[in-house]
């Protein structure tokens, strides 16, 4: 069933983004009167279809994507039978250069609309909760798996993100500074001020959502909420908040069931805090790492902030364009082999993992949203297939005045649409790869 959920939600997003996409290409194509022969949701094979003013709108049954076909072009459908004919007045081929340039740039156009639609109308209807710098700093961070590799440690207060100032959980989970080299979180540590370098690349370890919940976590505080076994032997009672185990400081949860997995079938000496006085207790340890205790965790304290329609465009407009810069900067480490392709780029079984396996239509619009401004990007790529092959292509003719041959345009496109294949083939395999690593 989860698997379902999120596939589900992969199709229904993915149909949204790249029907608005085409629907781009369509009304721009329409609007220089070139006739527009298809346009479809999905592949082939043909489920439904429609013919309105000449135009067949439909759906197809392979639900990755979707197509505009607009006589006279040369695309990654292959249709070159219009090449050896002199080109009709309603055809691709024989409107002016600048023509040619808006409709192939009108899907992508319309994809970062989308995006900053979507961001600014989410940021304007739940504005933003987060955990503030003094909440987390209230117990201190808890260094999980991630943090402790790039040197964290429990306990730890953030007070400067490269010698900055910073206001809320999300700043600590920036990709952006996982990119950059020489990024510097300045802590708290047992009342002394210490650097902490993040390690080069660790963008390489950060790449999914369970990597960054492996990172760092606000501690939070618990109590014991009822008492059986040998918690009940030792003496331990309701309300008592263990601040100690084996001389070591607990704050969380996380803590503690780290020391007794350590420490299996033995005993372990706790100091508790019962009517704000210390009690020493010794416990048994089950060889389940369990002391028998059920616990009240504290709730943390999330802070709001809402915002008018013009404060959240401005604040949707950063977050869009942030995800394209965001692009920008792992395909530029990418190739200068800074960064693992096979660890950072996700195929379709990667895009529905992003979903999760619940149904959250505010995710689902984020998420939405996010693809929709990727989609923009990967689509302006200059490669052959892509818009950004034809507007590369239009640029050429624009600036020297010769116009690419209709055998240049056909080979080309060949050639584009064995890359992409190639591209694809290999993050669906990198995808089936990651399932069992």
């Amino acid at each position: 069933m989860d698997a379902i959920i999120m596939a589900a939600q992969m199709i229904l997003a993915l149909s949204i983004i790249v029907g608005i996409h085409e629907f781009g290409h369509l009304l721009t194509a329409k609007m220089f009167g070139m006739r527009v022969e298809q346009y479809f949701i999905g592949f082939p094979p043909k489920i439904w279809s429609f013919i309105y003013k000449g135009t067949e709108y439909g759906f197809g049954s392979i639900p990755l994507g979707g197509f505009v076909k607009i006589s006279g072009i040369i695309d990654e459908s292959m249709d070159t039978s219009h090449i050896n004919k002199d080109p009709e007045p309603w055809e691709f081929r024989s409107k002016p250069a600048w023509q040619r340039l808006i409709v192939m740039l009108g899907g992508i156009i319309f994809n970062v609309i989308t995006g900053l639609i979507i961001f600014t109308i989410t940021t304007y209807n739940n504005g933003e909760t987060f955990l503030s710098k003094e909440e987390i700093n209230k117990n201190g961070v808890l260094a999980l798996e991630l943090g402790i590799e790039a040197g964290f440690e429990t306990g730890d207060k953030i007070l400067l993100i490269n010698g900055k100032d910073w206001e809320r959980d999300a700043e600590l989970f920036d990709p952006n500074l996982f990119f950059e080299d020489n990024t510097t979180f300045t802590v708290l540590r047992q009342n002394q001020e210490v650097n902490i370098n993040i390690p080069d690349n660790f963008i390489n370890r950060m790449n999914s959502r369970e990597a960054m919940s492996s990172f760092l976590k606000a501690r939070t505080p618990f109590i014991i909420d009822s008492v059986y076994a040998n918690a009940q032997k030792a003496g331990l009672v309701k309300g008592d908040k263990i601040v100690k185990i084996d001389e070591k400081f607990i704050v969380d949860l996380y803590e503690l069931k780290t020391i007794l997995e350590n420490n299996k079938s033995s005993i372990a000496q706790l100091t508790i805090e019962r009517n704000k006085n210390l009690i020493d207790k010794v416990v048994e340890i089950s060889k389940e790492a369990t002391i028998g205790i059920k616990v009240l965790q504290d709730p943390l304290v999330f802070s709001k902030k809402d915002y008018n329609l013009s404060q959240s465009f401005i604040i949707g407009t950063k977050k869009a364009f942030g995800i394209v810069f965001l692009n920008i900067k792992t395909f530029g480490k990418m190739f200068s082999g800074d960064i693992d392709p096979s660890k950072n780029i996700s195929g379709p079984i990667g895009i529905a993992q992003i979903f999760g396996n619940e149904w959250d239509w505010g995710n689902f619009w984020r998420i939405v949203g996010l693809l929709s401004m990727v989609l923009a990007f990967m689509n302006l790529l200059p490669i052959p297939a892509l818009d950004g092959g034809h507007v590369m292509f239009i640029f050429y003719e624009i600036i020297s005045g010769k116009k690419p041959t209709e055998k240049f345009l056909e080979y080309s496109t060949k050639f584009g649409v064995i890359i992409l294949l190639g591209l694809m083939t290999y993050v669906i395999l990198n995808d089936i790869y990651k399932l069992f690593i």
